[in-house]
């Protein structure tokens, strides 16, 4: 018996699990101070009314004999699928049914669609990044080719004519970042995948607080996409899903390589290896997608933008640089007086007890940087930044 070894080359510990870690320490030595979390982007506000009640009305169907349903479709159920595809539609993208599928989140499918690829693959990924790009790559032991992300490309990298790879990961708006690639970037990495017979994996999960229509939500606002690309989204960030788990992957027909459907590989794929995203979770996502929850979770992405511009106008006043937080709900700065990511972690837990998520976690770009989220509660994100003011001047 032989384990997979290439789990050697992953950090011993997940870098939120390091951070919890470093943050329970500080409160058993420190038991009186409030702590304030704008670290990891898990979200404040409850999940809206409408989802609630069709969440309701699903468990009290599922508890009578008509009502009730076992197994269901493991790439979801048409009544959430139409919704999606007329989301899609309000901006101006056509999907077939069968090219959405329903997932218990972003995380899950950007790891799970690695099975439908070769090993022998290159993999292109921007560093600072998502962790679960990189660790779920290293886990299969492909090649992995780190693009560098910077102030001097507004940490949104490009492509040219000397890069080659076979699979690139893109995230807009960007997580850890805050960064959001307009069209005529999308195109540039839409043409380059074109060119190089390579497929872009987009990351969606926070196109929900994009507001300028000038860019775009999702990567199929680009001709030609549907040919080189496929999209994650979820709703965890958009109405609050994070503890209820629901998402939806885009596979389009226009997909073929080698002779081979990607659609219905991924299709065969969650057949095999994944049951479904519960009935009455769907329902509750269906809701989502209403005109009355389209309302309700504007009101809950509105209020974190809020707390956004707190972090930024602090930011501003003592003249940190910083990315993000317009279209985003992170906010992604310079570590003041050439702190490294680790010690401005450090310094603002012990002089302020705020926790926030050093850069170098992210990748050795995201060194000396430190990403803040707008996730939390009002007040406490206004007494965070009464805190930091204090601290930075």
């Amino acid at each position: 018996m032989k384990i997979n070894e290439n789990y050697k080359k992953l950090n011993e510990s997940y870098l939120f699990s390091t951070i919890a870690k470093k943050v329970n320490e500080f409160i058993k030595l420190n038991p009186s101070k409030k702590v304030i979390r704008l670290g990891i982007g898990d979200v404040t506000r409850p999940l809206c009314k409408s989802v609630v009640s069709a969440l309701k009305s699903a468990s009290d169907e599922m508890g009578t004999m008509e009502g009730f349903r076992g197994y269901g479709p493991e790439q979801g159920y048409d009544f959430l699928k139409e919704k999606i595809q007329k989301y899609y539609l309000e901006k101006n993208t056509h999907l077939e049914l069968d090219e959405i599928f329903i997932s218990d989140g972003a995380k899950s499918d950007l790891g799970n669609i690695l099975d439908i690829f070769s090993k022998d693959n290159t993999v292109l990924i921007p560093d600072p990044v998502y962790p679960v790009y990189v660790d779920t790559n290293t886990m299969q032991d492909r090649k992995i080719i780190l693009l560098e992300a910077n102030k001097e490309n507004d940490f949104l990298p490009m492509p040219n004519d000397n890069l080659k790879g076979d699979i690139i990961y893109l995230c807009s708006p960007n997580n850890p970042t805050g960064a959001v690639y307009n069209k005529e970037q999308l195109k540039a990495w839409v043409d380059w995948a074109l060119k190089n017979n390579a497929i872009i994996l987009f990351d969606a999960a926070y196109e929900c607080f994009i507001d300028d229509e000038s860019l775009p939500r999702s990567i199929f606002e680009i001709e030609n996409a549907k040919k080189c690309a496929i999209e994650f989204c979820s709703l965890s960030k958009t109405a609050g899903f994070t503890g209820t788990r629901c998402g939806y992957t885009i596979v389009s027909h226009e997909l073929i390589f080698n002779d081979m459907s990607l659609n219905k590989m991924w299709l065969r794929r969650q057949t095999t290896k994944f049951n479904g995203v519960p009935y009455i979770i769907q329902r509750g996502a269906e809701a989502v997608f209403t005109p009355q929850g389209q309302k309700e979770i504007k009101e809950n992405i509105n209020y974190y933008k809020e707390n956004a511009k707190l972090i930024s106008q602090t930011l501003k006043k003592h003249n940190i640089w910083f990315t993000g937080g317009k279209h985003s709900p992170y906010i992604w700065l310079k570590c003041p007086n050439n702190m490294t990511s680790w010690e401005f972690f450090d310094y603002l837990l012990e002089k302020a007890a705020i926790v926030g998520t050093p850069g170098s976690g992210f990748g050795k770009c995201g060194e000396g940087f430190f990403r803040l989220t707008s996730f939390g509660t009002n007040e406490n994100t206004k007494e965070a930044m009464q805190r930091l003011d204090e601290l930075l001047k």
